[in-house]
């Protein structure tokens, strides 16, 4: 699977994260093309040039507002004025862009790790918090370019190394607070970090949510991670260390050391609304599979069994998030004794009505399984009025002759 390691000695934020990938091999084109769907599109430009951090090229990344806003630059220490949004505001931002499917949920899945953040510092629930620095637009514009590139780029895991936060003090909306600032202190519970030599914010609030929402931790690259190349991500400072985030990209065979389980955990009251956004957590946290199965029980009561499927280095985190998120005061964990996978890969195929990505399986070399993503060709049925079979039907023909078969 496609997969990247974030190097963060020099910490993370949003416009590291996009710089770094656009040097990875993003189109700048496409991004710009991509955040032209947002409807607040015309409140910002962005500006992407490459620069010198102590020697090392990288790629900077800095999102100018319009008009109506100032003229603003996207610096770090976030001192600068905000728009105040909701995360209500952002939700509907998002939902009625005609942004993929993909982008929308992971965009959505930081949102909301920041949203919480927020929301339990200042003692308000997520969806009542009056964002400052994840309101912005470059923060929003970071964020939602930050799915982009994942979706570009057809990222299916995201590792992440320590964090470097760095020390002293920043000017946030509500004065002068200590680094990590208390959102960010909140976003990186449980999460390994250091301060490093640098007194400065290294670790913003966009880049803590990043990581708190997709990432799993690593060490070092992971054993099975093959690197094909790397990409830097300029930050605003200058520094005695290189401001940058080194982003490799590369395939994730899995580990062949790493051994496998299963967390179970019977739920019969919890609302199961809850479920979808449990799965998303899930699947961010390292989850390999997620499932749930119905069940009775005792007095006869339906209930459902929730089973993750999960590798040592995710299990904790999973366990955290059944915890956090389900009524569960409880659960199972069973070894599995082995795993076997077919060897897999995306296609895009270009067919009358669009684009979409079609899931090449194959087994000992043999061809096994083609299927059409269905949010593709959903995401088409609903733009053109095509019925949504027929353009799974155009998709798989499409591939099937390009493989020959």
């Amino acid at each position: 699977m496609r997969a990247i390691y974030l190097d963060c000695f020099a910490g993370i934020s949003g416009n590291m994260f996009l710089g770094a990938m656009i040097q990875a091999g993003v189109p700048t084109a496409f991004l710009e093309k991509e955040l032209a769907k947002l409807s607040m599109h015309e409140e910002f430009s962005v500006e992407i040039t490459d620069t010198l951090r102590n020697g090392i090229h990288a790629v900077y990344v800095d999102v100018k507002l319009g008009q109506n806003h100032g003229n603003h630059h996207h610096h770090e220490d976030h001192h600068h004025a905000h728009v105040h949004r909701t995360m209500r505001d952002i939700r509907a931002i998002l939902e009625q862009s005609p942004l993929r499917t993909p982008v929308k949920q992971q965009a959505l899945a930081i949102f909301m790790e920041i949203a919480k953040a927020e929301g339990k510092v200042h003692g308000k629930p997520a969806e009542e918090v009056s964002f400052h620095e994840v309101g912005a637009v470059d923060s929003i514009v970071d964020i939602v370019g930050a799915a982009i590139c994942l979706d570009y780029l057809e990222i299916e895991r995201v590792f992440v190394s320590t964090l470097t936060t760095g020390s002293g003090f920043v000017e946030c909306a509500h004065g002068r607070m200590p680094v990590p600032a208390p959102a960010v202190a909140e976003l990186l519970m449980g999460w390994r970090t250091e301060r490093g030599t640098e007194t400065k914010e290294l670790v913003t609030p966009t880049g803590a949510g990043i990581v708190a929402a997709l990432g799993t931790y690593s060490a070092d690259l992971p054993q099975g991670f093959t690197a094909e190349c790397i990409g830097y991500g300029a930050g605003s400072h200058e520094l005695a260390i290189p401001n940058v985030l080194r982003v490799y990209l590369g395939e994730y065979l899995g580990s062949g050391s790493s051994k496998l389980s299963i967390i179970e955990a019977n739920i019969d009251d919890m609302n199961p609304q809850i479920y979808g956004y449990l799965y998303d957590r899930l699947l961010a946290a390292g989850a390999l599979d997620v499932w749930t199965t119905n069940i009775y029980m005792k007095k006869n009561r339906p209930a459902q069994k929730l089973s993750v499927l999960v590798d040592e280095q995710c299990q904790e985190n999973c366990v955290d998030v059944v915890f956090q998120e389900t009524t569960s005061i409880g659960l199972r964990i069973m070894a599995v004794d082995a795993r076997k996978e077919s060897s897999r890969h995306l296609a895009k195929v270009d067919t009358r009505y669009g684009v979409v990505n079609c899931k090449v399986s194959a087994w000992k070399g043999k061809l096994t399984h083609v299927s059409a993503e269905y949010e593709d060709c959903r995401k088409l049925a609903e733009e053109t009025g095509v019925p949504l079979k027929v353009i799974q039907q155009e998709a798989l023909k499409m591939v099937n002759e390009r493989l020959g078969d």
